[in-house]
């Protein structure tokens, strides 16, 4: 089984592009997953994980997401490898979003009321919802 659960913050906006071939939406962007624990005394570390996302949910992440902004990610775990003009072999480890979430409390949210505007645009499974009060569903 390939799925991930992730929650972090954005580490810039979401950058969109379409495919060449059928104009498909991609955005992209990477989230700050702090570690769980940390030693005694050593500062928290992250880990800075690259995301993309397709179509509707694409959609969605680069419209309500910016930099800063704690999200949830479900998804899975895709590797690609490509050559490119010089030959040189390159590899990529990615998560592939397949549902996104606001994870930000209300007090923390700025621009307005994300959960009616998300509810109201994207039909999506919102069991995974986190405000800061709650524990991780897991």
């Amino acid at each position: 089984m390939n799925k991930v659960v992730l929650m972090g913050r954005l580490t810039r906006d979401p950058e969109v592009r379409y495919t060449q071939t059928n104009n498909t939406l991609v955005a992209s962007f990477s989230l700050a997953v702090n570690r769980r624990f940390a030693k005694q005394g050593e500062e928290r570390q992250a880990d800075f994980i690259n995301i993309v996302a397709w179509s509707k949910t694409g959609e969605f992440c680069s419209k309500y997401f910016k930099k800063g902004q704690q999200v949830g990610v479900i998804g899975r775990i895709q590797t690609r490898t490509w050559d490119d003009e010089q030959g040189q072999k390159h590899y990529v480890t990615e998560v592939v979003a397949e549902e996104a979430y606001f994870a930000d409390s209300k007090k923390d949210s700025d621009a307005g009321n994300f959960e009616n505007t998300f509810d109201n645009n994207v039909s999506q499974n919102s069991e995974f919802q986190v405000s800061s009060d709650d524990e991780l569903p897991f």
